[in-house]
């Protein structure tokens, strides 16, 4: 099976409307990284920028529409879609998460949560299985961000995360974001989350903005929005992780309001100078 082999180094979130920016010099980026979903359709432009990029650049594609947590099987022709996209890009990652998009053949705009007990995680290793045996490699799975916590759930969550990993061989892509948004959310500790996550099958790491809002009841909520620059919080819980695993490649996502190039290049280069710092420190 293929494993994921992105450079240690840093990547963004690839967006059409920065392509002539990125072509026209050098950049000091490994990679970029694009939703599967997007780029499903035969032909066109799409196609011909990221096989553009990847001459230059590693490139990872991220799904978004798996629906790795569902209690129904996988869709076979999202599936068969993906596979064909997979083959002609030939991407250095695959990833995709751990949430449940669709039912009944309805594709719903959320990742959303689902229940950690052993029905679900039967499920999810069956579904892991089926998407690393059809595509041929391996898959990195990503933490969430959530929202609500289920009182159906009997298995703390990095032990859910630790067991798919155990039983299926997948990969962890590692969102610090998330780690911080659902800590805040649930009034917990991200760097207790850390210490019981399995750090070493991390082979991905994704930085993000996030919202920070006010629910009905008047608590703060953090919203996974990607549409801001990485909060300092989330800048000190990634230096901490790299200072504990070393470099790791290092994606940064901005889906929503997505600013010039110039301000998207310089969060990447904020990434870079913590892996270059600690890759100095390592060789030391």
């Amino acid at each position: 099976m293929q494993v994921s082999a992105l450079p240690v180094s840093v990547g963004v979130s690839f967006k059409a409307e920065h392509f002539y920016d990125i072509i026209e010099a050098q950049q000091p980026l490994g990679f970029f990284e694009v939703h599967a979903e997007n780029y499903m359709g035969e032909g066109g432009p799409p196609h011909a920028q990221l096989a553009a990029l990847h001459e230059r650049y590693s490139l990872s594609i991220h799904g978004v529409g798996l629906s790795i947590g569902s209690v129904r099987p996988l869709d076979r022709d999202h599936l068969a879609r993906l596979k064909k996209l997979i083959g002609r890009h030939r991407p250095e990652s695959f990833s995709e998460h751990l949430a449940w998009s669709s039912h009944n053949g309805v594709y719903y705009n959320d990742l959303l949560p689902l229940p950690y007990s052993e029905e679900t995680l039967a499920y999810a290793v069956e579904h892991i299985d089926e998407v690393q045996i059809t595509l041929g490699r391996q898959m990195l799975l990503e933490n969430p961000s959530t929202y609500v916590q289920f009182a159906e759930s009997t298995i703390p969550e990095v032990e859910f995360i630790k067991e798919l990993s155990d039983r299926t061989g997948c990969g962890l892509l590692l969102d610090v974001n998330n780690v911080f948004v659902q800590a805040k959310n649930h009034g917990t500790g991200p760097l207790d989350y850390l210490d019981r996550f399995p750090l070493n099958r991390v082979a991905e790491i994704h930085l993000a903005g996030h919202d920070d809002q006010i629910d009905n009841t008047g608590a703060q909520l953090l919203i996974d929005a990607h549409g801001t620059p990485v909060a300092e919080p989330v800048w000190a819980l990634y230096d901490e992780v790299i200072a504990r695993t070393g470099p790791i490649a290092t994606l940064i996502e901005w889906d929503n309001d997505v600013p010039a190039w110039p301000v998207l290049r310089a969060e990447a280069l904020g990434a870079k100078a913590i892996l270059d710092r600690t890759a100095r420190a390592c060789a030391v």
